[in-house]
């Protein structure tokens, strides 16, 4: 890996090309069998693992193994950016995007910071906040294009966070549990959100600085996914199958067979999906878990849900449904 100076690295700005794509699940992108409810395969750019997918203005967007981002067009996938926003291949683990869909940050090994203009085609990098080049492990914005706070989950266990769209010098970061390795973090407010770490605990702020432990009490599996819709609508996935909700009373656990499941999503009325290892898809009305079908036996590492539902996953595997 080569070495840049931090000014270099703050500075740089590459002109990726104006995405050409079209509104998100529109066109054609591969026939889907959407029977049962179920996912089908589509066909990816890529063979390199797939960790995030996003919804932007500009359609979805994945992000993965080797600095890979591809996007959904018309016409279907297309690779956007190798080598993520360092050039130097860094594996991407996490994405988000901000409150208008305008520009899309990705996390990954060694301190990769991506934040990419979906409409103007511009990558800005922001790798290595504090100097810091350990493996990010997901990312959370909010907030408009240009003006969002950032908050970065870290595998030292530390939470890294900039209200100054990850300018230099704005950042910081706090400790939110032990030092276990930060797996996901999700904000639903500028200031307020979830995490869950290696040490199976979940913990939410108030003011994007200071953590408190929210749980969850006797959980004998590790957590990997975490959807923050309030502070009284957490949904968590993690190994062993398990899905729980925290209504701000109580923790609830649903148990959907033993696929570890790395991805949760659930929507206002409690309609909701999650997946996980060998290709296991389940989706929620509001009520019970139930399996879906889909044609693969690949590791499923992230699910969006939209008019159509995508997940991405091992092997550069796409779903559509």
């Amino acid at each position: 890996m080569s070495h840049h100076s931090t000014h270099t690295r703050r500075s740089v700005v590459k002109a990726v090309g104006a995405t050409a794509a079209a509104g998100l699940f529109t066109g054609a992108a591969g026939a889907v069998d959407t029977a049962n409810g179920g996912l089908d395969v589509v066909k990816s750019p890529t063979g390199n693992t797939l960790h995030d997918v996003e919804s932007t203005a500009a359609g979805a967007f994945a992000v993965g193994g080797g600095g890979v981002v591809l996007e959904r067009t018309a016409v279907g996938w297309r690779k956007l950016l190798d080598g993520g926003p360092t050039g130097n291949g860094n594996n991407l683990y996490g994405a988000d995007v901000t409150d208008d869909g305008e520009r899309l940050w990705f996390v990954g090994a060694s301190g990769a910071i991506g934040e990419y203009d979906v409409e103007a085609g511009v990558l800005n990098d922001r790798s290595a906040p504090m100097d810091v080049t350990n493996n990010f492990n997901d990312v959370s914005v909010t907030g408009e294009a240009g003006e969002a706070n950032v908050y970065v989950a870290g595998d030292s266990g530390k939470v890294y966070h900039s209200d100054e769209n990850g300018e230099t010098g704005s950042w910081d970061y706090t400790t939110p549990g032990s030092g276990a390795a930060i797996n996901a973090i999700d904000f639903f407010d500028d200031r307020s959100g979830h995490v869950v770490d290696g040490n199976t605990t979940v913990f939410y702020t108030r003011d994007g600085a200071t953590w408190d432990r929210l749980g969850i009490a006797d959980a004998n599996h590790n957590f990997y996914g975490v959807d923050s819709d309030g502070f009284d609508d957490v949904w968590v996935s993690g190994a062993g199958g398990t899905v729980y909700h925290w209504n701000g009373s109580e923790w609830a656990r649903s148990d959907t067979g033993d696929a570890t499941l790395r991805d949760v999503e659930v929507g206002d009325g409690g309609a909701g999906a999650t997946v996980g290892g060998g290709g296991k898809y389940y989706a929620t009305g509001g009520s019970e878990w139930t399996v879906r079908s889909t044609p693969t036996g690949q590791n499923l590492k992230a699910v969006l849900r939209g008019d159509t539902t995508v997940a991405v996953g091992a092997g550069g595997t796409v779903l559509e449904g």
